[in-house]
């Protein structure tokens, strides 16, 4: 049950983004034209509006002598300011770096993206980043009123830190001091951090309007990660580790992993390990192109391994379908965006496990977001759109906030 706040919350978040997505279909408006758009009173418009002119979204473009009313004032216009209210968000995932920025609107102006080796140093891939950055700029997007940078990195198990715990708690923070020190350098600001699997999450649960109450997403790349939304909040964990479905046991003497088990579902079912189970069957895939060509022709070596990925990966699922009852099952990733095969033995395999209570099954889908869900995810954890995030509590913050 949501309590009284957090549905205070909610409906000032969506009475905001009304408020902006009227400015931005009609023009300027004068406050009463705005207020009847939106379906509000103008007392509560007169609130949101101030706070959106003193964050700068909003601005005062001029004054309607024509709607004059006796010997008053004339009524003010109000406009987006096109050059204030942005954000950016930057996924830094495992082999790729991606990047967006919302106008005042919330609206995406300008989306890049840049891959990267998986074992890239940290200065590599931050550096990628900035050079992605420039480039949008040299493209004409302006950022000179960024309200704020908000920040994906890869979870705790991540190949992009390293087998050794000690080591691998070493690089994550030596990397989340990096990236502080170069977005306040680079913008004057602090970022938002938080893993980029759980802030796709949340790009997903907002995906479609209304925040999705209890939803799952996992993402299947290069590592295996994911979040979780319960009850209409984004779930972080004690220590953060809400969504690691890629270190889950699935079989106990199979390949060891990164995170020192073995038979861990990222051995199973990551893109690399398909890679390998076919390589070992003797069909030779090196490469993301070569599997896609694969897939198109249907060989029946690497349907067999997607077939025992996709089993795996549902298994794990269901015992959170059972565990936590979410009406929506999302599965990104490259597997996902490229192998619906995968995908479909996904739903089969939680059809098979879930039995079918009130309508207990989620709808399984594949990602709408695709890659750049890690950086909405981002840029919606900024703007604080939704009762997802009320009291989400340490991971989610800014990180000149501690």
């Amino acid at each position: 049950m949501h309590s009284p706040g957090a549905a205070a919350v909610r409906s000032r978040w969506r009475h905001e983004d009304q408020i902006l997505a009227a400015l931005r279909r009609q023009g300027a408006m004068r406050r009463a034209d705005l207020a009847a758009a939106v379906g509000i009173s103008r007392t509560t418009l007169s609130e949101i509006v101030t706070d959106l002119i003193e964050r700068g979204a909003v601005q005062v473009t001029s004054t309607d002598a024509a709607a004059r009313r006796g010997s008053g004032r004339p009524a003010e216009l109000l406009s987006l300011n096109p050059r204030s209210g942005q954000y950016l968000g930057i996924d830094i995932a495992h082999a790729a770096v991606h990047l967006a920025v919302v106008d005042a609107s919330h609206q995406v102006i300008a989306a890049e993206q840049r891959e990267i080796a998986p074992d890239a140093p940290w200065e590599e891939r931050i550096s990628l980043a900035l050079a992605a950055i420039t480039d949008m700029e040299r493209a004409g997007t302006r950022l000179e009123a960024l309200q704020g940078v908000g920040v994906g990195l890869p979870g705790p198990y991540s190949p992009s830190w390293s087998g050794d715990h000690a080591e691998a708690r070493a690089s994550s923070s030596a990397a989340r001091r990096l990236v502080e020190d170069v977005v306040q350098e680079r913008f004057g600001v602090g970022p938002l951090l938080d893993t980029n699997t759980r802030l796709a999450a949340l790009a997903e649960a907002l995906q479609r309007g209304e925040a999705e109450e209890d939803l799952v997403y996992m993402r299947v790349a290069t590592g295996i990660g994911g979040g979780v939304v319960v009850d209409g909040r984004l779930v972080h964990g004690g220590r953060g580790l809400s969504g690691e479905f890629g270190h889950v046991t699935v079989h106990h003497e199979g390949r060891r992993c990164r995170c020192g088990k073995r038979g861990c579902l990222e051995t199973v079912a990551s893109l690399p390990a398909v890679l390998e189970t076919c390589r070992g069957r003797g069909l030779d895939l090196a490469t993301t192109e070569e599997l896609q060509r694969a897939v198109g022709r249907a060989d029946p070596v690497l349907e067999d391994a997607l077939r025992e990925a996709g089993t795996a990966a549902g298994k794990v699922l269901a015992s959170t379908v059972l565990a936590l009852n979410p009406t929506q099952l999302v599965v990104g990733g490259t597997l996902a965006r490229i192998a619906p095969l995968f995908v479909q033995q996904i739903a089969s395999t939680i059809t098979f496990e879930v039995h079918p209570i009130d309508g207990a099954r989620p709808e399984v889908r594949v990602s709408e977001l695709g890659d750049s869900g890690g950086a909405r995810g981002a840029i919606h954890a900024l703007l604080h759109r939704s009762s997802l995030l009320v009291d989400y509590p340490g991971g989610l913050r800014e990180a000149s906030g501690g």
